[in-house]
């Protein structure tokens, strides 16, 4: 197979790869998946000969993600991304729980959604310090 990218595309990819990679490896320990491993080091080789060789470097016999790239803003995203994925999953499961955990249909559907809406106002003006947990219980 051929692929052709302009400089900006490829670039851009190799964030792609790196982002896909770290979502899909990063928490598996010694239990990764080799073949997103693989297909990242295959893209990473390949920016030495497009004059971005400052992005890749050779561990362990191994083509990697250099430590620039890594420390180049890319986990900035994925903290941004997991951020709003925390405050989504949290705020519908409270919403949820307000609810008694009923079985969301067309008559409650909308009540569901206003209440998601209002924790998701409140995450983004406080963030959790709003949020307690009955000690009590724990």
């Amino acid at each position: 197979m051929k692929l052709e990218l302009t400089k900006k595309q490829y670039r851009r990819l190799l964030d792609m790869v790196y982002i896909g990679n770290w979502v899909l490896n990063s928490t598996r320990g010694e239990d990764r998946i080799p073949d997103y491993d693989e297909v990242e080091s295959l893209l990473f080789s390949k920016a030495r000969d497009e004059g971005m060789g400052i992005l890749a470097e050779v561990y362990d016999g191994e083509v990697v993600p250099s430590r620039a790239f890594a420390e180049g803003g890319i986990h900035e995203a994925i903290m941004d991304y997991e951020d709003s994925v925390f405050f989504d999953i949290l705020a519908e499961d409270l919403a949820r729980r307000d609810m008694d955990d009923v079985p969301i249909d067309d008559s409650n559907c909308e009540e569901l959604n206003s209440r998601i809406d209002a924790y998701i106002a409140e995450f983004e003006e406080h963030g959790t310090d709003n949020l307690t947990v009955d000690s009590d219980i724990l």
